[in-house]
């Protein structure tokens, strides 16, 4: 059997613990890079405005967890609304839809990115579930399947 004939054969499945926890983390990380390119950005307008040398935005912590937390729901329901797949979604061929499949609108891709953010550990619930679904699935109304792009 190739590659390829698993790949269509695994097409349609609900996705796993493990391949969802490995995009989170990817997807950790792209928010994580997205953050320090914004800062970046911000010091630099600061050079450009007050001469050097070069500051990094003195933020306090719940002001960096805020923005930061505000970036990840912001990230999470543009890509779910448009493509239904994050980077690291992308990156595994995952796709969350709807369990029509379905791409998500606003309000559920949002209230599922608060829930995503609030409840991480609701992925655990996934060994557990018939058709392996997250607490955020059931919360939404979601499914998350392996899709090829």
């Amino acid at each position: 059997m190739t590659q390829e004939v698993r790949e269509r054969a695994r097409e349609g499945e609900a996705a796993g613990l493990v391949s969802r926890c490995l995009a989170a983390l990817i997807d950790a990380l792209v928010v994580a890079g997205i953050g320090l390119a914004v800062q970046l950005v911000f010091a630099g307008l600061r050079l450009l405005v007050s001469g050097p040398p070069l500051r990094m935005p003195d933020l306090s912590l719940w002001t960096t967890g805020a923005l930061g937390w505000l970036l990840a729901v912001l990230y999470l329901v543009v890509s779910w609304i448009w493509t239904g797949a994050t980077l690291g979604g992308r990156l595994l061929g995952l796709r969350v839809t709807g369990r029509a499949g379905h791409l998500l609108g606003i309000p559920r891709a949002l209230l599922r990115a608060v829930v995503c953010l609030a409840l991480p550990v609701g992925l655990f619930w996934i060994p557990f579930s018939r058709r392996r679904a997250s607490l955020q699935d059931l919360v939404v109304a979601s499914s998350v399947r392996y899709h090829r792009f």
